[in-house]
């Protein structure tokens, strides 16, 4: 029998059971090949010849996450076309999957009652995402288009800091009394249709709503009904504040390997949880904004518009300059050594540089320890003793081989002195200002991410220009 004239049950046996020729489902096609260019360019030509039909059985197959990926493929002026070619797999999972400037520029399009249609379908925290991007006038209108209870959980988020934890969590959980059975709590889940069905663990909570214990599902599901849940709940559990920055809160995940974790108020009382899938977004999101803020480009958003990359960009820019400008003043001290010696123009950029590479590995040590916690009170000074060893080191090390190879090319001893112990000062400068600069930044409740780069990069600079150029005078080099 050929491959064509197989069951999709046999196809399926086949392609379970290795056959290299075995024909995929069409599904599984669909996936395979979901999102190529060509595949893109397919659905586009669809919606641009007005053949809506032809675009959505073409999107019907994809994950929510995918159709939202499509749109940040399709240029930005095709996807108010596309939207409307599929409105009906443009619902409430697509738009909670999407970028953020592709999903603001979409929502701008449609009315305030559709944006409250979409935000009741998500969770609490997804409908927030969505809501809080917008102008006081148009959440106004989209929350009075919500209904009350709706309305009122939104508006209760939104009253909470941004990137808090109150932000950030959903109101959709289980919470159980501690006096009820395991039989009560089962009972409980199947008769009541309108619960979460997206959650990991239950929370036990006392006559005040306060939690005082979790209980997985798999307890609760190999426990007998007769069984109070009391008696099965964990009771030690991490607790976060509803105020609590996401930040910390995804280093608490990441500390206590945890799947889920209930959020309280001021008065301890359980309002929220949050779960793993949404700390997984934000450990992204903080680790990519501290990569991209040390280079001083802003959110490094692709969809993100030209004009706010643009003002992000050229403010450190422009700072970078005026740190260039002292660096300058510094060489045009020594300007008649440098016209004495030519030789100098050329060695001191290596003397920077180097001091410079050393400075930005110290830095993203640093900054990265600072983001996780690892970088506290107690353990400053060792990390500052730390990287000046290491600075040590590396100068000693470098400025022995650099300045060893100097004199081979140039046979000139002072030069090759003055160039290693240039290299040493400036390793042993990078190093400290790479420790202490995002260090006190810090402790000025500035983000060490945004600015150290530009101040280290000023002090490799001018340290490694003033001291060649110093030592090169005291030792009176000449061409």
């Amino acid at each position: 029998m050929s491959d064509t004239d197989l069951s999709p049950p046999e196809a399926l046996a086949d392609a379970a059971s290795g056959d290299p020729h075995a024909r995929k489902p069409d599904s599984q096609l669909d996936r395979d090949d979901r999102l190529r260019p060509d595949f893109v360019r397919k659905v586009l030509d669809a919606v641009e010849a007005g053949d809506a039909a032809a675009a959505r059985m073409l999107v019907e197959p994809l994950h929510p996450a995918d159709i939202a990926d499509l749109f940040e493929l399709t240029p930005a002026d095709e996807r108010a076309d596309l939207a409307q070619a599929i409105a009906g797999q443009l619902d409430a999972d697509v738009f909670a999957e999407m970028n953020d400037y592709v999903r603001e520029a979409l929502i701008d399009a449609l009315t305030a009652t559709q944006v409250a249609d979409i935000a009741s379908e998500l969770d609490t925290d997804d409908a927030v995402a969505i809501i809080e991007d917008l102008d006081a006038d148009e959440q106004l209108q989209v929350l009075r288009a919500m209904e009350p209870d709706d309305r009122a959980a939104i508006e209760e988020a939104l009253s909470y800091p941004e990137e808090s934890a109150g932000r950030l969590m959903q109101r959709e959980m289980i919470a159980v009394p501690e006096y009820w059975t395991v039989g009560d709590t089962i009972d409980y889940l199947r008769g009541n249709e309108d619960l979460t069905s997206d959650f990991w663990e239950i929370f036990v909570v006392d006559a005040g709503h306060h939690p005082i214990g979790t209980c997985a599902l798999s307890w609760i599901l190999r426990t007998r009904r007769p069984v109070g849940i009391a008696q099965v709940m964990k009771r030690e559990q991490t607790l976060i504040p509803v105020d609590m920055d996401q930040e910390e809160v995804a280093l608490r995940f990441q500390k206590y390997a945890l799947i889920s974790a209930a959020v309280v108020d001021a008065s301890n009382r359980l309002v929220g949880m949050i779960t793993v899938d949404d700390i997984v977004h934000i450990i992204q999101q903080e680790a990519g904004e501290d990569v991209l803020r040390l280079s001083g480009a802003g959110d490094g958003d692709i969809n993100e518009p030209i004009a706010i990359t643009v003002r992000t960009r050229v403010v450190w820019l422009v700072i970078n300059f005026f740190t260039a400008m002292v660096a300058a003043a510094v060489i045009d001290a020594f300007d008649a050594e440098i016209a004495s010696f030519a030789l100098l123009s050329a060695l001191m950029t290596i003397v920077s540089g180097m001091g410079g590479n050393a400075g930005t590995q110290t830095l993203a040590v640093v900054v990265r320890a600072i983001a996780t916690n690892q970088l506290t009170d107690s353990n400053t000074w060792w990390m500052i003793l730390r990287e000046f060893r290491i600075a040590l080191a590396n100068g000693a090390l470098l400025g022995a081989l650099i300045g060893g190879g100097s004199f081979v090319i140039y046979h000139n001893a002072p030069l090759a002195l003055v160039f290693g112990a240039s290299i040493l000062i400036n390793n042993l400068v990078a190093g400290l200002a790479g420790v202490l600069i995002p260090i006190a930044l810090d402790r000025w409740r500035l983000d060490p991410a945004v600015s150290s780069a530009v101040f280290v990069t000023m002090m490799t600079d001018c340290c490694g220009f003033g001291t060649f150029l110093g030592l090169a005078t005291l030792f009176g080099l000449h061409g």
